[in-house]
């Protein structure tokens, strides 16, 4: 039946294609396929084995919790990595060995049907109550399948895709007996130098919030209870995204006003959208580690944000609070851990080892207790295992869904989602397929197949991966020759030994693609850089390949924003395509060659130097602003050396046709503080192919009983429109929409003057003026 159906959904694949009169694709509407991964996605649970929740497992896990020892009890609150654990004096202790004792809660790192089925024996038929384990892994952007990195997505601003690849990973991930991953990871970033931007949406609150919101309900779906969804991880509470000067696990000091305004709203998304667990960070928060901070883990995630699932530590991080200098030794960690309202002990082993020596000293209740291992059974018992423990452990669900070509064609379409066309001067792109002979392709990415699967790419093989090299070959006609050569041996190759061979491949080509940039492991965890320049002699080589006169696109691939001022200057056409995954070199050609026109915009801003850093959009005014150029007043806030505005803004993406923006139209011009406005543009696509473009609505309160930024996102909508198309757009603003927190910290419309901005990103807007008495 399964396959029958999916036969009968490949034959009614149709794409609608937008030409010119040469007959190019220019732009691929892939609505077809759309509603292909829906019916894919979405009837799979029905053509397999299906759980539902059971209606009594409360009484269930009450019934279970009153016969269970204190060491069981702690157990389900302890996890561990791999199958071997590291005993209290750094011995290896066999995992089986303490599963059968009711030791472990949760296993991550542990995959594929077989391997999980025979733990889950051990814990069903070994141990004493015969409770299931979840099994954890980091799935960030695809399990097998790899996406392009969450920072490239977000890049997309198309939430039905972000979904439908987080629902892609969660089948992949369930198939092969993983029921949690440890993502969204939904921490605003604004430092480009932290390594973990790559694995966020941006530095925007809202943006972050539909991203996250996006995430949860892909990998959690209707009910988890069916065999394809998996627990989703809300990380990390909180802050950790402002680390000092950008260097991973450092402080953080950030204001309550900053706190609730830009990194709690992506949380309280998360959680809305039902998010099950959250995990906490590694970073103190204004002097107190979040491992240990009561204040925010219970009484601000759960009393006011309403969370009501389990809260798991960061790697180690209960025992990490010694060395934070907040705990004395891993006896007070534990204590200072669980009165926190921590349930799930990473790999410390802190629980398992110091919990029963707190109890039976006083130091906690059995009550705190109970109350954790009962939020940790409820999950179990939701994701269908009470029911059916080796309902994640079926080797054929695993043979037939992972890696597919459905998945493939997902990765490929939100690979090409997620490009964005910095710069494209005089049209240099697209290339015509048809008219180049020879294209001298060069880089030490160009042909490489493990960076391009980005950082944290959970069981993603390089063999799977289709390199620039291999999609430019895919996509050209047999009689293109493409002479290849990679410049520099490595991405932080300092020496100039092949530049010889590289700047002879680009005197005989008619057109010169640089592949420059990071390699994988130069982002992600512990991997900030106080330098985001090219690293290497890549900028050397690049400054080489202008000499020769021949026209370039550089093709950037990396994992964070980058100081590229002379590229930007001296570059006729830039693509920002991050680490896009398996389908990246597929991808690229797509938009290299015009089969897909780019529609990507930026979600983070990229500085010009690193002197700017932190630099985003949605700051506040200050009582000297830059009006005007540098030189005309010194006594304001700029920099001598360089304009404070970013080298490209948030929100910026380029097009292969051009859109205008008529002026704002409001409803009205006065509006009382419960009360909708409807704004409207008209779009029209100018250009000569069809395009898809991303409609961005921000607002300024301009007087307020507390400084405002100077504009903040509060909607988009993404448009697709054929050449000479034109179309009304149109936008309620609510009064949510124009709340701010006050000086009492209580969210409010404050009557007044405010500005709305529409436009194709955060610095080109039309404007309008309205009040709210």
């Amino acid at each position: 039946m399964h396959k029958l159906r999916l036969s009968f959904i490949l034959k009614n694949i149709r794409e609608e294609e937008y030409t010119t009169k040469k007959g190019k694709i220019m732009y691929r509407v892939k609505t077809s396929f759309t509603t292909l991964l829906l019916a894919v996605l979405f009837t799979l649970p029905n053509l397999g084995v299906t759980m539902t929740e059971s209606k009594d497992y409360t009484s269930k896990i009450n019934s279970l919790l009153s016969r269970m020892t204190v060491e069981e009890k702690i157990g389900q609150l302890s996890q561990y990595s791999g199958t071997e654990l590291t005993g209290p004096k750094g011995g290896k202790i066999d995992v089986k060995e303490e599963i059968k004792k009711g030791r472990v809660g949760s296993l991550l790192n542990v995959t594929g049907a077989e391997e999980t089925e025979k733990l889950q024996n051990v814990a069903m038929k070994q141990s004493r109550l015969g409770i299931p384990i979840i099994f954890g892994l980091d799935v960030i952007h695809g399990y097998k399948t790899i996406f392009p990195v969450p920072l490239a997505m977000a890049s997309s601003w198309d939430m039905d895709m972000i979904k439908q690849a987080s629902k892609a990973a969660a089948i992949e991930a369930s198939a092969s007996g993983i029921q949690w991953t440890f993502t969204p990871m939904v921490d605003i970033a604004r430092d480009p130098r932290w390594g973990r931007i790559v694995e966020g949406a941006g530095e925007d609150p809202y943006l972050g919030s539909e991203v996250a919101k996006a995430q949860v309900t892909g990998f959690q779906g209707e009910s988890l209870a069916n065999i394809d969804t998996i627990l989703a991880c809300a990380k990390h509470f909180i802050g950790y995204g402002a680390a000092i000067a950008g260097r991973d696990y450092n402080n953080v000091e950030i204001s309550n006003r900053t706190l609730w305004e830009i990194y709690i709203p992506p949380f309280k998304a998360a959680i809305d959208a039902g998010v099950e667990t959250v995990m906490s960070a590694f970073n103190d928060l204004n002097g107190i580690p979040m491992t240990g901070n009561k204040k925010l883990l219970t009484d601000v995630l759960r009393d006011k944000l309403g969370f009501k699932g389990f809260i798991v530590s960061d790697w180690n991080s209960i025992a990490e609070m010694i060395p934070h200098g907040y705990a004395k030794n891993r006896y007070q960690a534990g204590k200072l851990a669980l009165d926190a309202g921590l349930d799930m002990d990473m790999v410390s082993n802190i629980y398992c080892e110091e919990l029963p020596k707190l109890l039976k000293n006083k130091q906690i209740t059995m009550e705190q207790i109970d109350d954790a291992v009962r939020r940790v059974l409820v999950a179990k018992a939701k994701l269908g295992l009470m029911d059916d423990p080796f309902i994640y452990c079926n080797k054929e669900r695993e043979k037939d869904l992972i890696l597919n070509k459905e998945h493939r064609a997902l990765a490929r379409e939100a690979a090409e989602k997620s490009i964005v066309l910095l710069k494209n001067e005089k049209n240099l792109l697209p290339l015509d397929k048809n008219e180049i002979k020879t294209i001298a392709l060069i880089g030490p990415l160009a042909n490489n197949k493990e960076d391009l699967l980005g950082p944290w790419c959970a069981k993603g093989n390089p063999k799977d991966v289709v390199t620039l090299l291999q999609g430019l070959k895919n996509t050209l006609p047999p009689k293109t020759k493409v002479i290849y050569s990679k410049g520099c041996s490595s991405v932080n190759d300092v020496k100039d030994n092949n530049f010889k061979k590289a700047i002879e491949a680009a005197k005989n080509a008619d057109v010169i693609i640089a592949a420059l940039g990071e390699s994988a492991d130069m982002s992600g965890e512990a991997h900030s850089r106080s330098n985001i320049d090219l690293p290497g002699a890549q900028l050397k080589l690049l400054k080489q390949l202008k000499k020769t006169g021949k026209p370039i696109v550089l093709v950037l691939m990396n994992g964070r924003p980058l100081t590229i001022n002379w590229s930007v200057e001296n570059i006729p056409a830039i693509l920002e395509t991050w680490f896009l995954g398996i389908e990246a070199g597929n991808a690229i050609a797509d938009v290299i060659f015009g089969d897909y026109n780019p529609s990507g915009k930026l979600t983070v801003s990229f500085p010009r130097s690193v002197g700017q850093v932190p630099i985003f959009y949605n700051h506040r005014q200050v009582g000297r602003p830059q009006d005007g150029p540098r030189d005309k007043n010194h006594f304001v806030s700029k920099y001598l050396d360089v304009p404070n505005s970013p080298l490209f803004p948030f929100g910026y993406g380029l097009s292969y046709t051009t859109f205008e923006y008529s002026d704002i139209t409001l409803d009205k011009k006065e509006i009382s503080k419960d009360e909708n406005l409807t704004a409207s543009i008209e779009l029209t696509n100018t250009g000569k192919i069809a395009g898809k473009e991303t409609v961005q609505v921000y607002i300024q309160d301009l007087f307020a009983s507390v400084t405002q930024p100077v504009k903040r996102l509060i909607a988009f909508k993404q448009v697709i429109l054929a050449p000479g198309e034109k179309q009304k757009i149109e936008f309620t603003i609510t009064p949510s929409m124009l709340e701010i927190y006050n000086q009492d910290m209580k969210k409010v419309v404050e009557p007044g003057q405010f500005k709305l901005y529409i436009g194709t990103n955060s610095q080109e807007v039309k404007e309008a003026e309205f009040n709210v008495k």
